[in-house]
């Protein structure tokens, strides 16, 4: 896991706002993507991007970025933010959704996606996630961040809501029922079988948000540093890893 001290803010380099617990895991692994392939100008389809948290930086650092989210309003604030930022011209809003994805990107034709929980809502993943991986060109790669089943068992006993609880931990698409907010979590074997049966090499899998969810406010917001510290280190480690809030995992069309 590489450690960020801090982010770079020139041309070619990774410009990141400031790490919290919920970003320097994912920021970390892009971080090291984008050094692997230093002095390139990449292709970015950021699917759920929203108002821009990764994809004004990642145009900040050079590269071209289509965000494709459902939300008008969401858009608009993207576009908003990678004005004030100066890279208007290096950021496309896409209205549209996680299910009509294959309709709206071109095949091989981009060399990095980030995809933020998004398989946690969409109808069915598996045609997502094949759209994903045909929109990428060979050796291109892909950041997948779903919401973890354990996590959120663990939540809710804790929670004193055991029944579901109960349901959660038992259901096969790791929901709680009707009123769940979510159609799906996943353990890592299950995100990585989702991947691989697209075509995808998953090459690191890591856990987010490990501890920063079970803190009191008070212990993390007074040690903001050494809480993002203390998630670099465990959040490739199980049993911790599979514990997470969320998984992050990094996978690879094969060139």
């Amino acid at each position: 896991m590489t450690r960020l001290d801090g982010v770079e803010q020139t041309r070619g380099r990774l410009a990141g706002p400031p790490l919290t617990p919920r970003t320097a895991v994912i920021w970390s692994v892009l971080r090291t993507e984008l050094e692997r392939r230093d002095g390139d100008e990449l292709t970015v389809l950021d699917v759920g991007g929203g108002t821009g948290g990764f994809a004004v930086p990642l145009a900040q650092a050079g590269h071209r970025v289509t965000v494709v989210d459902a939300s008008p309003d969401a858009l608009a604030a993207l576009t908003r933010r990678a004005a004030e930022a100066g890279v208007a011209d290096r950021v496309r809003a896409l209205q549209g959704d996680g299910d009509a994805l294959a309709g709206l990107v071109e095949p091989a034709g981009v060399d990095l996606v980030l995809c933020h929980s998004v398989l946690e809502v969409v109808d069915d993943p598996a045609p997502v996630v094949a759209a994903l991986a045909a929109a990428l060109r060979p050796g291109g790669a892909a950041s997948i961040l779903v919401a973890g089943q354990a996590a959120a068992v663990l939540a809710r006993a804790v929670n004193g809501h055991l029944d579901q609880a109960v349901a959660l931990a038992a259901d096969p698409a790791g929901a709680a029922g009707p009123r769940d907010t979510l159609r799906r979590r996943y353990d890592a074997g299950r995100a990585a079988a989702l991947l691989t049966a697209a075509g995808l090499v998953v090459e690191e899998t890591h856990g987010v948000r490990v501890l920063a969810d079970l803190l009191p406010a008070a212990v993390a917001d007074g040690q903001p540093a050494a809480l993002v510290e203390l998630e670099l280190a465990l959040a490739a480690r199980p049993p911790y890893r599979d514990l997470a809030a969320q998984l992050h995992l990094f996978a690879r069309r094969p060139a």
